[in-house]
């Protein structure tokens, strides 16, 4: 592991803007003192939230930056007010190496157009993917790719995908060899699309890549604990992603209705107050909160809109381990021993 980094923020990204953006780098501070950032917006919204939080000052650089990316900004709008706006900045500092990683809570869209543009995909790369990790019955957490970056994929595409995704989960989670498997309709090796059946042939026989292949898995097993990546078009990955999070609404919404409907039921949810305290926790969104673009230049971490100051240190953890365990150096080698192997082996390079 390296030093702390420093870490690029939108101030002005999310539903809430500076107030909860701040509050998260305070947290993350106090977790880490040794983290420094570079808070790009409106200096005049941002200077009293900081000074809400002790300490904070003398570790966070305000930028000025005169204007905002709306939600309703589209990506070619966003990428021509990318050198005033507190999300270019941030992404141009990345760029510039004013900071090894920038966290952003804004408009999806814009932000990996202008990420894309800036930074550039990594050699060995065509398209990067949006990667986030979700709760699972496991040892661990599950990493998910793609979540909505590309609707369409080819074999290369996936095959890309999964080295990118066992590299993030070697450096994110401390997995030595990760367990990657396609997101299929069937377990079965003829099931599926030509581009799943071929990505599935190269990954079977690219067994010298710091991955265990264990073919397809179908979305009903997503969190049950047997894969540490999962590999999918982000087509798909975003519907997944999407009913995954409207399922955790609807269990939680569902229990609190059961529990508020007598008087027994409100005496059995004190009893099992604890239980519930530990499935709220583990579905909550803002322990998760910190999606990745992978296949870039630079470390762009995208945090939920809606996230809660905790939410956002959580998104600021995920790019400050992606720092420290050198994730761009670690997708490299892997992509540089496909390109080795590709004459025998196939793999798409």
């Amino acid at each position: 592991m390296g030093a702390a980094p420093r870490i690029a923020i939108d101030a002005m990204g999310g539903d809430s803007g500076p107030a909860v953006m701040v509050e998260g780098a305070a947290l993350a501070l106090a977790r880490n003192p040794a983290l420094c950032f570079r808070l790009f917006g409106d200096e005049s919204a941002i200077r009293p939230e900081v000074a809400r939080h002790a300490g904070l000052a003398a570790a966070a650089e305000i930028a000025h930056a005169p204007e905002t990316i709306s939600g309703e900004d589209k990506p070619s709008q966003a990428i021509r007010r990318a050198r005033t706006t507190s999300m270019g900045l941030a992404i141009a500092a990345v760029k510039s190496g004013e900071a090894q990683a920038a966290v952003s809570a804004g408009n999806t869209g814009a932000l990996m157009a202008m990420s894309k543009l800036a930074l550039r995909t990594m050699p060995g790369i065509d398209r990067p993917a949006l990667a986030a990790m979700l709760p699972s019955l496991g040892d661990n957490d599950l990493v998910l790719l793609d979540l909505g970056a590309n609707t369409e994929c080819d074999t290369r595409n996936l095959v890309q995908f999964a080295v990118m995704g066992a590299a993030y989960a070697r450096a994110a989670m401390g997995i030595d060899a990760p367990r990657v498997r396609l997101l299929n309709i069937g377990t079965e090796e003829m099931k599926g699309t030509d581009e799943l059946k071929d990505a599935a042939a190269q990954l079977r026989a690219a067994d010298y890549l710091r991955m265990n292949f264990d073919g397809f898995i179908e979305a009903d097993r997503l969190g049950r604990g047997e894969a540490d990546v999962i590999v999918t078009d982000g087509f798909t990955g975003n519907i997944a992603l999407k009913t995954i999070e409207g399922t955790a609404r609807f269990v939680a919404d569902l229990l609190r209705r059961a529990f508020t409907s007598s008087l027994r039921s409100k005496a059995g949810f004190l009893i099992s107050k604890p239980a519930m305290h530990l499935l709220r926790v583990h579905l909550d969104p803002n322990n998760h909160n910190g999606a990745v673009f992978l296949g870039l230049n630079g470390i762009i971490v995208k945090s939920h809109g809606g996230a809660t100051a905790q939410g956002v240190d959580n998104a600021i953890g995920v790019a400050e381990r992606l720092v420290s365990h050198d994730l761009s150096r670690r997708i490299a080698e892997d992509l540089d021993n496909i390109r080795a192997h590709a004459p025998t082996a196939g793999v798409a390079a």
